[in-house]
C-alpha cells in the first residue's frame, strides 16, 4: 500500500512539474518572423515584403513611405502580388521602395 501511494504522490509531483513548465514555456517558438510589423519600427517586418490582396491605394502608399522619411517618390505600381513597387529617395540616395497589404516598408 506503501508504494502505491509514494507512486501516486510522484506521479502527481511530475503532472504538475509539467503543468508548470507549460505555463512558462515561450508563446511562439517558431523560427519564422511574424508577418506583421511590431516594435519601436513599424515599417517592417523580416518576412516583408508580404504577398497579399492589398487595400492600399496609390495615394496611401506613398503617403505611407513619406510618413517614414521618403521623399521623391515616383513610379508606384502594385505588381502580381499586389505589393507598391516604385522608386524614391531616402537620406540622398535613390531607393527602389516595396509597400505591401500590412504597410511594411522595404528598401529594394
Amino acid at each position: 500500500m506503501r508504494h502505491l501511494i509514494s507512486a501516486a504522490i510522484v506521479g502527481l509531483a511530475l503532472i504538475g512539474a509539467g503543468a508548470a513548465s507549460a505555463q512558462t514555456a515561450p508563446a511562439n517558438n517558431s523560427t519564422t518572423p511574424p508577418a506583421i510589423a511590431h516594435g519601436n519600427d513599424d515599417s517592417k517586418t523580416a518576412a516583408a515584403p508580404v504577398a497579399g490582396k492589398n487595400s492600399f491605394t496609390e495615394a496611401q502608399a506613398k503617403e505611407r513611405l513619406e510618413k517614414h522619411g521618403y521623399t521623391a517618390v515616383s513610379e508606384l505600381r502594385k505588381d502580381d502580388q499586389s505589393v507598391w513597387r516604385g522608386t524614391a529617395t531616402k537620406d540622398g540616395k535613390s531607393v527602389g521602395v516595396a509597400v505591401d497589404y500590412q504597410g511594411n516598408i522595404v528598401n529594394q
